[in-house]
């Protein structure tokens, strides 16, 4: 079962020196504690999921729905939202509305699967955006910078997919097995081994490693 919880970045990447003397690059992020908000079923709403909620707000942050959503759970008002699915009805044995899950359902040394929105960075060119090596800097070029042609004459259209121009980041991405240096459960933090995407104070999941 790959429970997740939702958390937030802490910042940029920092340094920290583990037991053996080795020096890690590592993000912290602030994780839970969670509240179980809802229970999505098979059988009534057609996939397994287990909604949970994070960082709690003033109730005069919400309007009366919201208000009255979190009332009916008896749960604090709560900020973010997010479904966390499941395989299928027997994953979700054990969860109930309103129980909250900490950090402590991570362990050190062990992988998980951080998911979030890469940074966005506007429009941008193909050179930006793909990794285009440009026309010639001399000898008259005037195309330093330029996509180039972009199909012939045959079949007179442009493919779907064509790498060009556009809006470049804000997208859902998700980096796989990163190592659980060390958890401090005293202040709900989780440090983890490299990169995670988005920037500082951005909202993440945080789910144990599928591949490991």
């Amino acid at each position: 079962m790959r429970i997740g919880l939702i958390g937030r970045k802490m910042g940029m990447s920092q340094m920290f020196v583990d037991q053996d003397g080795r020096i890690l690059p590592v993000v912290i992020i602030r994780t839970g504690p969670c509240y179980v908000t809802d229970i999505k079923k098979e059988k009534n709403d057609g996939y397994t999921a287990v909604q949970l909620g994070f960082e709690e707000i003033s109730e005069k942050k919400l309007n009366k729905p919201g208000t009255g959503y979190f009332k009916k759970r008896e749960l604090p008002a709560l900020k973010i939202l997010k479904e966390i699915r499941l395989n299928n009805d027997k994953d979700i044995d054990g969860f109930t509305i309103g129980q909250r899950l900490t950090v402590d359902i991570f362990k050190e040394g062990e992988y998980v699967d951080v998911t979030g929105r890469s940074i966005g960075k506007g429009f941008q060119g193909v050179v930006k955006r793909h990794k285009f090596s440009g026309g010639a800097a001399t000898h008259g070029s005037m195309s330093h910078r330029a996509p180039g042609s972009i199909g012939g004459t045959t079949p007179s259209r442009v493919f779907k997919g064509k790498r060009m121009a556009g809006h470049m980041g804000d997208e859902r991405v998700t980096v796989q097995n990163l190592l659980v240096v060390k958890v401090i459960p005293e202040e709900n933090l989780l440090m983890l081994k490299g990169a995670i995407p988005g920037s500082s104070n951005g909202y993440i999941v945080v789910r144990k490693a599928l591949k490991k």
